[in-house]
């Protein structure tokens, strides 16, 4: 089988990628930068951004190799700077737009990465995958994931597409330390910790649910696999591993596998646009794709750990 993934240069594409070509997958990425982490998933270097008119071939008429299915990653993912720079957010829109374009002249099904931003912060302890209300959006990332999934929707309905979205919960672990395009709170709190640095945590009972990386990529082959069949389609699933942690937590673990006790400021103010709880409901990933999530977040960090400063870790 063949799978095209957007954003195959970013954290979870080049985990899911590496995963599909070592399973006897053909693999082919679009990304707007060069893979900083490996060279073996072949990549066209595209600004899908751009809004675009011919997707005869690939979108505006770029060479894609045939393919089976699409797995959509790519967008501008960090929430508080989408606050400071909204037009990322509409840029997120057009890329969706552009990828449902090309799936449509292919008859492609489509793999979406949508987000549990998309809750928001009122309902937040409903996260039941039914239940995100859209009228309490937090940021304009939330509401470019939201409109994402809208379109899902409608080109589902007017044109038979194909497609799970998966909503996402902080995805971390191995390569995600690039810290120079997109600072996340796993690997800088690592980057920090690590050089006796102070981190700062903004809400001390802040709660989120941190999902590894491999258990993440095993949901997405598990929802690819079964959308190739027909076993699965057209559903929406939260992919987390189930379990709220605080950001002093994570801080706390990070220390423990550096052997370092962390300086942590903790800050009362939560940041525009940024969730304060999340615990994902995960009963429909169970039971359409059997996913299990193997990794929690002790384990987790003490492999990112390990990952970041370049010892053998799963």
């Amino acid at each position: 089988m063949r799978i095209l993934i957007t954003g195959s240069s970013g954290m979870i594409g080049t985990n899911l990628g590496l995963r599909l070509l070592a399973e006897g997958y053909q693999v082919f990425g679009i990304d707007r930068r060069v893979n900083p982490w490996t060279d073996r998933i072949p990549t066209l270097l595209q600004d899908l951004a751009t809004p675009q008119r011919d997707f005869r071939a690939g979108i505006g008429g770029a060479p894609y190799p045939a393919c089976d299915l699409v797995v959509h990653l790519a967008a501008n993912a960090k929430v508080y700077e989408l606050v400071s720079e909204p037009y990322r957010a509409l840029e997120n829109i057009n890329i969706t737009y552009n990828v449902l374009e090309y799936c449509r002249a292919h008859d492609l099904p489509i793999i979406f990465a949508s987000s549990r931003e998309v809750y928001g912060d009122i309902h937040r302890y409903l996260t039941e995958e039914t239940r995100a209300d859209f009228s309490f959006t937090e940021s304009p990332y939330s509401a470019s994931k939201i409109a994402g999934e809208a379109l899902i929707y409608a080109y589902s309905r007017c044109y038979g597409l194909r497609y799970i979205v998966f909503r996402f919960s902080n995805v971390y672990g191995r390569y995600d330390n690039d810290l120079a395009r997109m600072e996340r709170v796993i690997p800088l709190f690592i980057h920090r910790i690590s050089r006796s640095e102070p981190v700062t945590v903004f809400g001390g009972d802040k709660v989120l649910d941190f999902t590894y990386i491999d258990d993440c990529v095993d949901g997405i082959v598990r929802g690819i696999t079964r959308l190739l069949r027909g076993e699965v389609g057209n559903r929406t699933i939260n992919l987390a591993y189930g379990e709220g942690n605080t950001l002093i937590r994570a801080a706390e673990l990070i220390g423990l596998a550096l052997g370092r006790r962390p300086d942590i400021i903790v800050q009362p103010i939560k940041r525009v646009g940024e969730v304060g709880y999340y615990v994902a409901d995960i009963r429909r990933a169970r039971e359409l794709l059997g996913y299990q999530p193997q990794v929690p977040l002790a384990e987790g960090i003490r492999r990112a750990v390990a990952w970041s400063h370049g010892e053998q870790a799963p």
